[in-house]
């Protein structure tokens, strides 16, 4: 097992990541005068990784290894509304004035809006339900005068004369 601790280049600050440390490692191993193919073993990464990391910390200085905030604009709801926000969610749809329980993007568009005043399109509200573990879902639609009893009497008489049937003479399809 790899171990961050007594590493100079890490000013005595555990690395925050598994990644970061496995980094880290493999800079204070190239001090030791480590060849870049045994830290690769080592480490349980190609060969390339390794040189690559080398390098950016020849050039950059061992700061470079660290891990750094991946880039984008921050998101516009934090972790305590994303939170705030699932507890909304299991209250259910009925509980915001929506007819019937089912969550579509709109609906949760709309109360992120009301509920925190961000603005989200009901395509990214998609992505952001899947970060939290919940998928967004489509109502039924169905017409208010359908007969399920007239429809299933029509699949049980109806559709098995409808049916394509193989040709009598027992003649082979040509596909």
């Amino acid at each position: 097992m790899l171990c961050s601790q007594g590493m100079s280049t890490t000013n005595h600050n555990p690395p925050p990541t598994w990644s970061e440390g496995r980094r880290l490692r493999a800079w204070e191993l190239h001090q030791q005068g480590w060849p870049q193919t045994r830290i690769a073993e080592a480490l349980g990464v190609t060969q390339g990784a390794v040189s690559q990391w080398l390098h950016r910390a020849a050039l950059q200085g061992v700061a470079a290894l660290r891990d750094h905030p991946a880039p984008g604009a921050r998101p516009r709801l934090g972790p305590e509304q994303r939170t705030q926000l699932v507890a909304l969610l299991l209250e259910g749809a009925e509980a915001f004035g929506f007819r019937g329980e089912v969550w579509t993007c709109r609906r949760v568009a709309q109360v992120i809006d009301e509920q925190f005043g961000v603005h989200y399109h009901p395509a990214h509200v998609s992505r952001l339900l899947q970060q939290l573990g919940w998928s967004p879902q489509k109502p039924l639609v169905r017409a208010s005068q359908r007969d399920d009893a007239a429809v299933a009497a029509w699949y049980t008489e109806r559709w098995p004369a409808l049916k394509k049937k193989p040709d009598a003479q027992g003649a082979r399809s040509s596909g």
